[in-house]
């Protein structure tokens, strides 16, 4: 029987850091987890706790899978409410909720995957902000061995919901609230969509073509990437002819509000998303605001759910049209 002191001495590491790094302790390095992940998975290793758990069917822990690294503060900070939510709602069901990141898993296998995920006694995942690239992940939740609740994204089975709000709907809602709201010609409206392997680029895409078709107006769409930088650009190359700015993000529609200012030009702009960033910019811009920590603290109730025995389902969560001004951010 392989014990944890064999995966210390395969691993070349103390036995405290090895149990460190099964509990998920933050203050270990990087490559001793991965030393210590490689010497678990050649070795089968399941921890006793762990594999007590499993043969008496306890419920087991929830991983709430995000990707922060590369992202932007603003992304990091829709990340964390993601987070912060479903402990919330773990902390009321008295069940233990572990944060991993996707860059835990570079390189890794699905099969490699999963026996990480058990090795730490995970039962169910919640998902933020995947992309159609990350395919390993995305086989993961296909695989169904674990019940997953996947975060604005269009997967549905016997163990896996999805939840977010309907984005194709809020980005029409939004743009004819900006169109509505503004006096002036309204015929030509300059769209800066998110990163193209987006799955919420695609339906925010969707919304604002089949608002076009419904009131008539020219809709150029140009891809700028979730960038500020990039949506600034675009806005000085394209934004003066325009009548209106609409972007799929706060961060993006910053970008082109600046540029808008710095050119002296006044066009109205709207975003999306209702991040905390928004009320810095200066203007009083219209977004559609989401509540990220209520998504987080559902999609943990629809793990419960699914562990229940429950089957998958699609869950739509309201969203809000708001002006984010500086007074509303102010503690």
């Amino acid at each position: 029987m392989v014990t944890i002191r064999d995966v210390a001495k395969r691993a070349g590491v103390a036995v405290s850091t090895v149990s460190k790094v099964i509990n998920n302790y933050p203050s270990v390095s990087e490559d001793t987890i991965a030393r210590v992940n490689e010497a678990i998975e050649e070795l089968h290793f399941i921890p006793n706790s762990v594999a007590a758990s499993l043969s008496s069917k306890q419920s087991g822990r929830v991983a709430v899978l995000t990707d922060p690294d590369g992202q932007t503060l603003a992304s990091s900070e829709i990340m964390m409410q993601y987070i912060m939510g479903a402990v919330k709602a773990g902390n009321e069901a008295r069940l233990d909720i572990v944060p991993l990141f996707f860059s835990m898993f570079a390189g890794m296998n699905v099969e490699e995957i999963e026996h990480r995920l058990e090795a730490q006694n995970i039962r169910s995942i919640i998902v933020c902000g995947l992309d159609r690239d990350m395919k390993a992940l995305t086989e993961l939740i296909e695989r169904e061995k674990f019940k997953s609740v996947v975060v604005d994204m269009p997967m549905e089975s016997e163990n896996t919901s999805n939840i977010g709000v309907d984005h194709a709907q809020a980005q029409k809602d939004i743009l004819r609230k900006t169109i509505t709201e503004n006096t002036g010609p309204s015929d030509s409206v300059l769209y800066i969509s998110g990163r193209t392997n987006s799955f919420v680029t695609e339906e925010r895409i969707r919304g604002a073509m089949e608002l076009s078709e419904e009131l008539g107006f020219e809709l150029t769409v140009m891809n700028g990437a979730f960038s500020e930088k990039t949506a600034r650009e675009i806005t000085f190359k394209y934004g003066r002819d325009k009548d209106i700015i609409a972007c799929g993000s706060d961060l993006m529609a910053i970008g082109a509000m600046k540029a808008l200012t710095d050119m002296n030009v006044f066009h109205p702009v709207c975003g999306f998303d209702g991040i905390t960033l928004m009320g810095y910019a200066g203007k009083n811009m219209t977004t559609v605001r989401q509540d990220f920590g209520f998504i987080g603290e559902e999609a943990l109730r629809e793990c419960m759910r699914l562990m229940g025995g429950e089957k998958g389902r699609s869950i739509r969560v309201p969203y809000d049209l708001v002006q984010v001004r500086y007074e509303d951010v102010l503690n």
